[in-house]
């Protein structure tokens, strides 16, 4: 793996992961059960496999989006967006149901700028979720969301299934085409 500091992050993309790249979404998704088992009680099946509850709705749902974030031609990353709140049940908030950068990427300033072109792919109300137990995540969603946002987002807490979340709430932006004639 090369230098990220030395590469900067001009080679960054984040795209839509066609039906045919599933599988590459299905592995790095493994990678982050992985790392998440340690905050959850989450273990691998009989296959050796954490797997990931209907994925499928993902290319099938037009409420949901797979994306894929490679680095100079590398794997990076995957994030899954879909639309309602896990939270609040609002039908049209954005929810960051799963962000994932790997480890080897981190701590470069990958995250912040995936999340913010993410945010600006999906303009309108969103929710971003993160297990208390997770302080290094809580630390960068708080960052991440206030470089963003600024003052207009708000960090709450609540309790589900026995553990504490943070919850990040603000608005994206609906991004005006400058070239666009004035109406």
């Amino acid at each position: 793996m090369t230098d990220r500091s030395k590469s900067g992050l001009q080679g960054l993309e984040v795209v839509r992961a066609p039906g045919q790249q599933q599988a590459v979404v299905a592995n790095l998704l493994e990678l982050y059960a992985h790392d998440f088992s340690e905050f959850l009680d989450i273990k691998p099946g009989e296959d050796g496999r954490f797997g990931y509850k209907n994925p499928e709705l993902y290319w099938s749902d037009a409420e949901r989006h797979p994306l894929l974030v490679r680095l100079d031609g590398v794997w990076a990353g995957v994030i899954l967006v879909k639309k309602g709140s896990q939270v609040s049940e609002d039908p049209d908030v954005w929810d960051m149901a799963e962000f994932f950068v790997l480890r080897g990427f981190r701590r470069s300033g990958i995250g912040t700028r995936i999340a913010m072109d993410v945010w600006r792919k999906f303009p309108g109300r969103w929710e971003v979720r993160v297990i208390g137990r997770n302080e290094a995540a809580v630390q960068f969603w708080r960052q991440a969301v206030s470089l963003f946002a600024g003052d207009s987002a708000s960090a709450s807490q609540f309790e589900k299934d026995g553990g504490r979340w943070h919850l990040f709430s603000f608005k994206s932006p609906r991004l005006v085409d400058a070239s666009a004639p004035d109406a």
